[in-house]
Order: structure tokens, then sequence, then C-alpha cells
């Protein structure tokens, strides 16, 4: 373990030194690519440093108890001798978890779509609930949430809403809400009270920087139109929606929530960066799902991962097993427990793999 660490720590000050080369600070790929890395690296780092200073008072009070004669000191090099060999073996498991290769997109904020699946209007109202649930969730961790482009159900609720979420470690949490969550409750177009089972699929998404899709202008092209729909006087009379077409692979994304077309037309690059980035992803996920166990979904877009019981007010993550009996409170955007424990179940997947 030591071995590993120490190899760490030469790449953080090798790391540290390339940052401060005028060669590298010029690549400006290459230096936003470093400074995440020595960010990442510094948890770990610390962790180094803790290890081995504990490592050095194990050493010390060994040594004591073989020269000293004094008994109070010989008592007291006991005691800290044990209490530190419990420390250690607290840390050396920290560590393995630290040792652990974090997936690079965990920092990264999140495109989220929600789409109502099997079920009409009451798969729309579904998938409205669970946009009010992730915004209410979004709140309380302080996060930005922007819509980007929604379409809305004849009894309201969505029929599908794509929005961006930016703040701190976004996407390493939501990305464990992807996949079809279903619902199970009496619909409010129901005379004879009974239960329906309706669907709404959710897909998270790494938000797609700059530096990580390189796009050749001349592959895209770009179509100005005119808003529609609510807005005020400036739609349809003002040529501001943008939609982009990415000639190679055939995507086409589209943007009209800003009266800016220079604003709809930065919002519509960075999806159609993310729409790219979306395909390459897929692939390492499902190369990462073949290797281990994993809690986040795959590309593959029909997973049921979660079911919301209305009558029973219960929420199940049919992943892990995992049950709360508090519907409403969960539906206020109280998920976190729900989420720590599919990353727990998820590191010590990892942690499994990695001990061979």
């Amino acid at each position: 373990m030591l071995d590993k660490l120490e190899a760490i720590y030469t790449r953080y000050q090798e790391i540290e030194q390339q940052m401060n080369d005028p060669q590298v600070t010029a690549d400006m790929k290459r230096y936003v690519k470093l400074s995440k890395d020595y960010k990442d690296m510094q948890p770990v780092v610390k962790a180094y440093h803790d290890y081995r200073s504990l490592l050095a008072t194990i050493a010390e009070c060994k040594e004591l108890l073989e020269t000293e004669k004094d008994p109070e000191l010989r008592d007291m090099a006991k005691e800290e001798l044990v209490a530190s060999q419990e420390r250690r073996g607290i840390m050396e498991d920290e560590i393995r978890l630290l040792l652990i290769p974090a997936d690079p997109q965990d920092s990264k904020n999140a495109v989220v779509e929600i789409r109502g699946g099997t079920g009409g209007d009451e798969a729309c109202l579904f998938a409205g609930d669970l946009f009010r649930m992730y915004t209410r969730f979004c709140e309380k961790k302080k996060w930005k949430v922007e819509i980007t482009d929604f379409n809305e159900g004849t009894s309201g609720g969505y029929k599908d809403i794509t929005f961006s979420v930016s703040g701190d470690g976004v996407y390493g949490l939501l990305k464990y809400e992807s996949g079809v969550h279903r619902v199970q409750r009496v619909p409010a177009t129901e005379t004879q009270g009974r239960v329906h089972t309706s669907a709404a699929g959710v897909v998270v998404l790494p938000e797609a920087e700059e530096f990580d899709v390189e796009l050749n202008p001349a592959d895209i092209k770009k179509e100005i139109f005119c808003a529609s729909g609510p807005g005020g006087q400036s739609v349809n009379t003002t040529y501001s929606a943008v939609r982009l077409t990415h000639v190679p692979t055939g995507i086409v994304v589209s943007m009209q929530d800003q009266k800016s077309q220079i604003k709809n037309m930065e919002k519509a690059m960075m999806l159609l960066r993310t729409r790219l980035y979306e395909r390459e992803y897929n692939k390492y996920m499902e190369e990462m799902s073949s290797k281990r166990k994993t809690m986040v979904a795959t590309g593959d877009r029909s997973e049921k991962i979660r079911t919301y019981n209305y009558p029973q007010s219960r929420v199940t993550d049919h992943r892990i097993g995992w049950s709360m009996h508090n519907l409403p409170d969960f539906m206020d955007g109280n998920i976190e427990d729900c989420i720590e424990a599919l990353q727990l179940a998820e590191n010590a997947e990892k942690l499994k793999a990695s001990l061979g």
C-alpha cells in the first residue's frame, strides 16, 4: 500500500512542476486536465502523509518498549501503540477506497432528460413529479437548474423535459437516477379507485466540456428559425431559435428558450457536445458493467431501477433492495439516503473487483 501511495505522491509532485511550466500553461487543454488530476490527487496525498505519520508513531512506540525502563513511560507507549494499530486498520480501509479509480465524470455538471413512458397522461404527470423531486433535491444542494427543452402533457406534467444541473460533483450523485422509474397509484381520472402502473424514463449524462469533444465546424449544419410557444412579444417575430445537425452522426438538437440567438447557439452547442459524448460514454459504461456489477444504469434505457408505490407510501430501489416508507418526503427531494446507499454498494463492488 505504501508503494502505491508513494508512486501517487511522486506523480503529484511531477504535475505540480508541470503546472508551473510556461509551455504547459500555454496549452489550455493540457493545463485543464493537469489541474483536474492535481485536485483529484489531493485527498490521496493527504492520506499518504497521515499514514506515514502514523507508521512513524507505531515505530517510535515499539522502539520505546524495547529500550525504555521506566514503567510509566512503557505503559504510555503500550497504550499509544494499541490505539495507533487500531487506527492503522481503519486508515488502511479508508485508503483502499481512496485508491479505487474514481469515475472521471463524477465532478462534471449533468444533463438530465425525463420522458413519460407507458401510462399516457398519468406517465406525463409522473414525469412532472420526478422533475419537481429533482428540482427540490438540487435546491437543497445549492445547485443551479436550467430547463433547456420541454413538451407539456395534455393533462399536465411533461411528455418530456430536458434540463441541465450545474454545481459541485453533480454527475457523481445524479448518475444513479438513470433508468426506468415506475409509479403505482390511483390516477386523478380513475373513477373506480383502481391502482394503475405507469413509468417514466430518466437519462442522466455528464455535461461535455469543450475539451471533451472536438467538433469540426464543417460537420455542423446550422438553422435559425422563429421561436414558438409562450415567451412574450419577441416570440414568432425574432429569429432567435437554433437547430444544429451533426451531419456525420445525424444528431439534431434545437434550442429556443432564450430570446438571444447567441445564447441559444451556446446552449445548443453544449447539448450537441453532450449528445456526442453520450455515445462514447455509453460504450464506457457497458465495458464497466461487463467487468463488474455497477449501480449505474448502462446505455440500456429500459432498465427498471425504482418503484414508487403511493397506496403503501413506499419507494423501493431494485438495484440494492433499499426501501423507505415515507414517499411524500422522498418526492419532496429528500433522496440523498437512497443515493448514499447506492454509492456504498458501488464502492463495495469496486473494492471487491480491485482485490481480485
